[in-house]
């Protein structure tokens, strides 16, 4: 257990100054990305801490700087939308560097296919999320890059939320029909779009997009792409993606997100 979680008295115990600061100035964009409001992430940090669980894989000692630096990214994207939006799991598996997951894939004529996969963070359906240290550390070029794998995860675990169906697709819960609508609407316009940047690129040489390829692949990982994006490189997002920065600024920080009825 955390040496720091281990002498909670109370689920909402303040972190620390020395160790909220120290993991300020190692991401940076946190601040920004926040609206300048430090301490209400400080606060809802805390309040994440006492509700999950941290756990190290092979031999991994999971540090209080660490496991304040993995949960303030998380709390990024739900700082308006509020900690219920994480409710259906518990667990954060930390591992010291990228996984070798085993796949079973049955296709439609019910061929088991059997691969191996390396991953830097997955987020399971009902399960856990797991993470590489390795990845989620601090890196100078992680925000140039628009990188970061902790909000990834945390965004797919806000697309797969029960409320929003329970399967990830690149939409998260949302306050009526109609904002599904747009943000559908507008997710998918863009998620074309980018899908043509990305097969030009590949196959004909033109300019490589901005934004990870791998966003590509389908709406649930271009959102969780664009979220990565979106939190740590606001500016050059917008630059690339205005139309989703919009949608991005009035889901996750405009007033009406604070009277946020999750979607029965």
């Amino acid at each position: 257990m955390l040496d720091w979680l281990r002498r909670l008295t109370t689920p909402s115990r303040a972190i620390p100054d020395a160790l909220w600061q120290h993991m300020l100035q190692r991401y940076p964009f946190l601040t920004s990305s926040a609206g300048g409001d430090s301490k209400r992430l400080r606060d809802l940090t805390a309040q994440f801490l006492a509700q999950k669980q941290f756990s190290g894989a092979h031999g991994l000692r999971v540090t209080d700087d660490m496991a304040v630096a993995i949960a303030s990214q998380a709390c990024l994207p739900v700082l308006n939308l509020g900690l219920k939006l994480y409710d259906d799991f518990k667990g954060i598996v930390v591992h010291p560097g990228a996984m070798l997951a085993r796949r079973n894939v049955v296709d439609a004529a019910g061929v088991h296919h059997f691969y191996k996969e390396v991953l830097v963070g997955e987020a399971m359906q009902g399960g856990p999320i797991t993470l590489s240290w390795h990845d989620s550390a601090p890196s100078t070029g992680h925000e140039a890059r628009g990188y970061n794998v902790v909000i990834h995860e945390f965004a797919h675990k806000l697309d797969m939320h029960p409320s929003a169906g329970g399967i990830a697709n690149g939409c998260p819960p949302q306050p009526s029909r109609a904002a599904r609508a747009v943000w559908q609407t507008t997710m998918q316009a863009a998620f074309d779009s980018f899908k043509d940047q990305v097969v030009m690129a590949e196959r004909f040489g033109a300019l490589p997009p901005w934004l990870d390829a791998y966003g590509a692949t389908s709406p649930a990982e271009f959102f969780a792409v664009a979220c990565e994006a979106y939190f740590v490189n606001r500016q050059r997002f917008e630059a690339d993606f205005p139309a989703v920065k919009r949608l991005f600024d009035a889901y996750f920080f405009e007033a009406w997100t604070t009277k946020l009825a999750v979607a029965q």
